[in-house]
């Protein structure tokens, strides 16, 4: 489980496609992760997905993505050079700053627009009707592993403000129309749902 509170930005060093996946090795760009206490088998959300460490170091690691994880996230598309945000697994001991977040990513969704808010952003997205009803006004929902609170949501679409800090600190601020990025509805909202299939 994770916060959707990203600590670091990573930069890809490799993608390496085997046997229908894709290895990452991640390297860390900036801000804290502690990758000197992590091990091989310790999961690591990368721009939302949860994925298993495989030989953690002093300044990266790396980490397979399966199958059904490429077809639907963003990580199939992403090259060497590109920045992934980086969030470490949550302990017990830890500040709730976000929400709770497992790193099981629902869908990739485009930006439809980007426009000043203020200081802030306001990113308007595409959200597939599959979708929709697991969305609301006020509630959360994680992008690229960013924990975001929604601002208006209807049948086919959805936006978040992105304060300042969050535009500097995640990859969130480089995102243009047009490109996709991870969205994890939340959690109680998807097993609400799931129980009321049953009603």
């Amino acid at each position: 489980m994770f916060t959707g509170i990203v600590t670091a930005l990573g930069r890809i060093n490799e993608a390496e496609r085997h046997a229908g996946g894709l290895r990452l090795s991640v390297e860390k760009a900036s801000g804290h992760l502690e990758l000197d206490t992590s091990r091989t088998g310790d999961s690591v959300s990368v721009s939302g997905v949860c994925l298993t460490m495989i030989d953690p170091g002093e300044r990266g690691f790396a980490a397979d993505v399966s199958a059904e994880s490429l077809a639907l996230t963003t990580l199939g598309t992403r090259q060497a050079g590109d920045l992934v945000n980086l969030e470490l697994a949550l302990r017990a001991s830890d500040r709730m700053g976000g929400h709770l977040v497992s790193g099981h990513v629902d869908a990739a969704v485009a930006l439809r627009s980007r426009a000043a808010d203020g200081d802030a952003e306001r990113l308007a997205f595409e959200l597939p009707k599959s979708l929709a009803r697991l969305v609301c006004r006020k509630g959360s929902v994680c992008l690229d592993g960013v924990s975001l609170t929604v601002n208006e949501v209807d049948d086919d679409g959805f936006s978040v403000c992105i304060i300042p800090h969050t535009l500097a600190a995640t990859t969130l601020g480089a995102l243009d129309a047009g490109q996709r990025a991870n969205l994890e509805v939340d959690i109680i909202a998807r097993y609400l749902s799931r129980l009321a299939e049953g009603q």
